[in-house]
């Protein structure tokens, strides 16, 4: 018999709507797909992913250069773009074909209110080349490189070859970021550890998922290039400065919260 959850599923599978983003990022459009979740279905995308929006009003100031990296459906990417405003500019990094198109989408709509959307379809990692990039059972925020991913994933459904890049070769391409944001499920080592350049020039803002088993490493990278990392679960004036990543950490180069490069 199946359950409840299972026939929504089987009735909302690849269900692509357009949705807006609550009032204090100007209700801006974008589509967003039940490929991400049925969370997306929500009567507010303010109860989406409450953490996330929280961290664009913290993070993102008026004109503000942008990179999201590992955007997904672009919550993240569209609430920072509307914070940034028309003198700021995102760079939205995915890798899965489906996703990239969405992001594109959005990317067409309405786009007086907000910072430039620039959709770009690679993966970040430690080096340029080529990966498997493996599309998850459940959802495709939980997409993972070769040898990366949780256990959250379910399996992968499908296996896609990848263009990769590091962000110190972004940098040779695109301005420099005041905000970066980092979800790639687990690849994140990989992607600080190519990414010297921007943290000692840049010096950007940074928002990052960080799996347990990349804690130590992470910490490692992010403060010997002089970040202070902070909880980003907590309120802003909760924080203390913690010696080990956390699930999601965000990290100043100017040692407080608040600060800036």
């Amino acid at each position: 018999m199946h359950t409840l959850r299972s026939i929504a599923e089987r009735l909302t599978h690849n269900l692509v709507i357009k949705r807006r983003l609550p009032p204090r990022f100007g209700g801006i459009p974008l589509f967003v797909s039940t490929e991400g979740g049925l969370r997306y279905l929500r009567l507010s995308l303010e109860r989406v992913d409450p953490e996330l929006l929280r961290m664009a009003m913290e993070l993102v100031e008026p004109g503000d250069v942008v990179w999201d990296i590992g955007a997904n459906l672009g919550l993240f990417t569209f609430a920072a773009a509307a914070r940034a405003g028309p003198n700021g500019s995102v760079y939205a990094i995915e890798p899965d074909t489906f996703l990239i198109n969405l992001l594109r989408r959005s990317a067409g709509l309405e786009k007086a209110k907000r910072a430039r959307v620039n959709p770009i379809p690679v993966a970040v990692s430690d080096a340029a080349g080529v990966s498997q990039f493996h599309i998850a059972k459940r959802a495709r925020a939980a997409n993972y490189l070769e040898s990366c991913g949780s256990t959250q994933t379910g399996g992968a459904r499908e296996t896609q070859w990848v263009v990769t890049v590091t962000l110190d070769w972004m940098l040779e391409q695109f301005p420099p970021p005041n905000v970066l944001k980092v979800d790639v499920e687990g690849a994140e080592t990989r992607v600080f550890a190519g990414a010297s350049k921007v943290l000692s020039r840049s010096r950007p803002r940074i928002l990052c998922e960080v799996f347990e088993q990349n804690a130590v490493e992470v910490s490692r990278i992010l403060q010997s290039f002089g970040y202070t990392l902070f909880d980003a679960a907590l309120d802003l004036s909760r924080r203390q400065s913690i010696s080990r990543a956390a699930y999601t950490t965000v990290a100043y180069p100017c040692g407080l919260p608040g600060a800036r490069a």
